[in-house]
C-alpha cells in the first residue's frame, strides 16, 4: 500500500431531531469531506451506488462537484451498477468527468450488488436479461461501453450531417472522447474467476468488501489470492502498464477517548464474517479499530492491503463532515506512513509493472 482513500456509502434518511441527514446534506457533505480529505492529502474519493435506497446514486453530478472543487484527489465510485446504464450516454459523461477532473478519475464498475428492487434494472427500461441478477445485460453493456470510450464508430453519419463536419456515412465515435479514459476504469471482483477476467481485459481491480467465496481462509489472504491471479491474468495477456488495484477496509484508529467511546470493538467486531449473498457462501472482512501502533501491525499482517497500491477506508458519512475528517486525518498522521502512504502532493498513485 502506498496510498490511501475513503468509500463513502452515501446513507441518509431518519428524523433530522435524531441526527438523521436529508439527501440534500448527504450531497453537501460528501462535497466537503472530500475538499478537507484533499488538503489532507487523501489520494481518493470514493462513492457507492445504489438505487432505489436512501445511499448514493447517480455519481457523476456529485463525483463533477468534487472534481471542480478539489485539486489532487481522484474521485470515482465502488461501484455503478451497469444493470441500470445506457453505455453510450454513460460514456459520453465518462469522457466529460475524465476531462474536467484532468484525469482524476477512478471509475469503478460491475454487475452491481444485491438491491431493495426486485429486478430494479427493469424499471430503468432495461429487458431481457434471463439472469436472474441481471449478470448477462451488465456484461453486455460494459463491452459496449469499453468500445465506446475508446472511440469505436458507435453511430453512422447521416446522408446530409447536421452539426458535423463528418463524412456522409462514416463513422461517428461518442463525443467528448478523452483519449486515456481506458486506463481509470476499474471492475468491482467479487471473486477469483471475475478477477482473472478483469486481468485478460486489461482494466483496473477494485476487489469487493465482499467475497463470494468461504474457503476458511482469512478475507485478507482470500484478496491476497485473488489480487495474484489478477495479475496472472494480466501477464499472460500480455498487457504492457501497470494495474492498478484497491482494497477496502474498515479501520478506526483511537487516539481519544471520544475515539474509543465511538469506535471501541464489540464483540465479533474484529473478525472476519461469513453470510450468504446470492446464494453464495462469502466472507466479509472485519473492522480494524485500536492505537495506532496495535493497527500498524495489523494492517502489515493483512496480505490484500500489502498487496494493493491503495487502501479505500470505509467511512461513517453519515456522521458528519468534522468526524470523518476526523478519522481521515488521523490515519494519515498516525497509520499511513508506516505503511508506505505518499500522500497526493507527490503526483498521481501509481500501479506496480507487472513482469
Amino acid at each position: 500500500m502506498r496510498a490511501f482513500g475513503f468509500l463513502s456509502f452515501g446513507h441518509y434518511g431518519g428524523s433530522p431531531a435524531q441526527g438523521g441527514l436529508s439527501a440534500r446534506q448527504m450531497l453537501h457533505d460528501a462535497i466537503d469531506i472530500s475538499v478537507g480529505a484533499d488538503e489532507l492529502g487523501v489520494n481518493g474519493a470514493c462513492f457507492r451506488v445504489h438505487h432505489f435506497a436512501q445511499q448514493s446514486a447517480s455519481p457523476m453530478p456529485l463525483l463533477s462537484a468534487v472534481a471542480a472543487r478539489t485539486q489532487r484527489i481522484e474521485v470515482g465510485t465502488g461501484v455503478i451498477d451497469m444493470r441500470y446504464e445506457n453505455p453510450l450516454y454513460f460514456a459520453e459523461e465518462a469522457a466529460a468527468l475524465d476531462l474536467i477532473a484532468d484525469g482524476r478519475v477512478a471509475l469503478g464498475v460491475s454487475r452491481g450488488s444485491p438491491e431493495p428492487a426486485d429486478r430494479g434494472w427493469e424499471a430503468f427500461g432495461y429487458t431481457g436479461s434471463t439472469d436472474p441478477r441481471g449478470a448477462d445485460i451488465a456484461r453486455e453493456k460494459f463491452e459496449v461501453f469499453l468500445r465506446a470510450i475508446q472511440g469505436e464508430g458507435m453511430a453512422r453519419a447521416a446522408k446530409q450531417p447536421d452539426m458535423s463536419h463528418a463524412a456522409p456515412g462514416s463513422d461517428l465515435r461518442i463525443e467528448p472522447h478523452s483519449p486515456e479514459l481506458i486506463r481509470r476504469i476499474w471492475w468491482g471482483a467479487g471473486s477469483r474467476e471475475t478477477a482473472e477476467q478483469t486481468g485478460r481485459q486489461g482494466l483496473n481491480l477494485m476487489s469487493s468488501t465482499l467475497l463470494t467465496e468461504a474457503t476458511g481462509a482469512s478475507f485478507g489472504d482470500l484478496q491476497a489470492e485473488q489480487i495474484e491471479r489478477y495479475r496472472s491474468a494480466w501477464r499472460e495477456a500480455g498487457h504492457t502498464h501497470a494495474p492498478r488495484v484497491s482494497v477496502s477496509r474498515s479501520v478506526f484508529p483511537i487516539v481519544t477517548e471520544q475515539d474509543r467511546m465511538l469506535f471501541g470493538l464489540r464483540p465479533g467486531d474484529g473478525a472476519d464474517q461469513i453470510g450468504i449473498i446470492d446464494g453464495h457462501r462469502s466472507t466479509f472482512g472485519r473492522t480494524y479499530t485500536g492505537e495506532p501502533d496495535q493497527l500498524i501491525e495489523q494492517l502489515q499482517a493483512d496480505a490484500a492491503v500489502q498487496a494493493a497500491d491503495t487502501l479505500m477506508l470505509t467511512i461513517p458519512s453519515q456522521a458528519g463532515v468534522e468526524l470523518n475528517l476526523h478519522i481521515l486525518e488521523t490515519f494519515a498522521e498516525h497509520v499511513a506512513p508506516a505503511l508506505g502512504w505518499k500522500p497526493n502532493t507527490e503526483g498521481p498513485v501509481q500501479g506496480d509493472p507487472v513482469a
